[in-house]
């Protein structure tokens, strides 16, 4: 593999004005949303199980779950022939094995759209240490700049390996009747799957989508639904703004930016994907964007350009 720009001695850059009014050090955010108040929780390590045992009766009740991630970027590209067929899934593979985690954000919804009552939205701030860990110096400032508080997630972030073993347990996965909802996220299940088997991302991209179907049964990509649309292009906010609907909370930041493809999905399935009065999932249930067999991957202009804005950005969500 060939290396970027990679910091792993950096000192912990300070939070702007920004950034202090949107820390997640804090316990929670609280909003006003269509009439009432809805909660982003900040999870660490002194009430990530209370928490887990919320989520776990919730999922009950509000079978869908948005999910998005912050990690530190991409350190790393594999030694292969640039932009073949399989080099996205190995780029992928190289930095997720590398890297580590910093943040999750999940938000539940029932079959009708509607986010949980009261607190809807968990972010999970995991063990971090700028200190030891590796990262790409870009992704880190904007996250800081979003409001990631670096000293919080190396003193009191999350036990990956106790999270793996609390999600392994909470219903969420290994259950066709949850739906996860995302926006361009090979990345983002990538890292998860490092979470449930503590161990490297298969060698190759069927071995990946074995695993993904065995955890994530029932998965719905919102870029991938763009693709089978015209005049649909760009990021999660751009496709967001779009369709009328609106963030809650701070950019960048996973807890908001699951709240927004939530919200997001639901329009779009609603306005393109509706049939016999019932949004229709069959043609892009199960299906992730530039991953697999689908027409997504076909292009190798398009290979190009996704690799490129995935290692500018250090994320999958605002690529083109």
């Amino acid at each position: 593999m060939s290396s970027s720009s990679i910091g792993s001695q950096s000192p912990a850059p300070s939070l702007t004005d920004e950034g202090e009014r949107h820390s997640n050090a804090v316990k929670k955010y609280s909003f006003q949303y269509l009439g009432q108040t809805l909660e982003i929780r900040n999870v660490w390590a002194e009430n990530v199980i209370e928490e887990m045992a919320v989520i776990r009766e919730l999922i009950e009740t509000h079978p869908y779950v948005a999910m998005d991630t912050e990690f530190p970027g991409v350190v790393a590209r594999p030694v292969s022939e640039t932009y073949s067929r399989d080099y996205h899934y190995k780029s992928l593979k190289v930095n997720v094995d590398l890297l580590k985690m910093i943040q999750l954000g999940l938000s539940f919804a029932d079959e009708e759209g509607n986010f949980a009552e009261g607190c809807p939205c968990w972010q999970f701030n995991f063990k971090f240490d700028l200190n030891e860990d590796i990262f790409n110096q870009d992704s880190i400032d904007l996250l800081v700049k979003s409001g990631i508080s670096f000293e919080d997630h190396a003193r009191r972030g999350i036990d990956p390996h106790l999270f793996g073993e609390l999600l392994m347990v909470s219903g969420l996965v290994l259950d066709d009747r949850v739906k996860w909802v995302s926006f361009h996220s090979g990345y983002d299940y990538g890292y998860l799957l490092k979470l449930l088997t503590t161990i490297d991302l298969p060698k190759d991209e069927n071995g990946f989508f074995e695993q993904l179907k065995l955890y994530f049964p029932t998965i719905y990509d919102i870029k991938y639904m763009t693709s089978l649309l015209d005049g649909h292009f760009g990021g999660l906010q751009k496709l967001a703004d779009d369709l009328g609907c609106v963030r809650i909370g701070a950019e960048h930041q996973a807890g908001s930016d699951s709240l927004l493809t939530m919200s997001t999905y639901f329009a779009l399935a609603r306005a393109k994907f509706v049939l016999n009065g019932k949004i229709d999932d069959a043609k892009y249930k199960d299906e992730l964007f530039g991953y697999g067999t689908n027409h997504t991957v076909r292009s190798q202009a398009r290979l190009a350009t996704m690799a490129s804005s995935v290692e500018s950005t250090g994320s999958d969500h605002d690529s083109n």
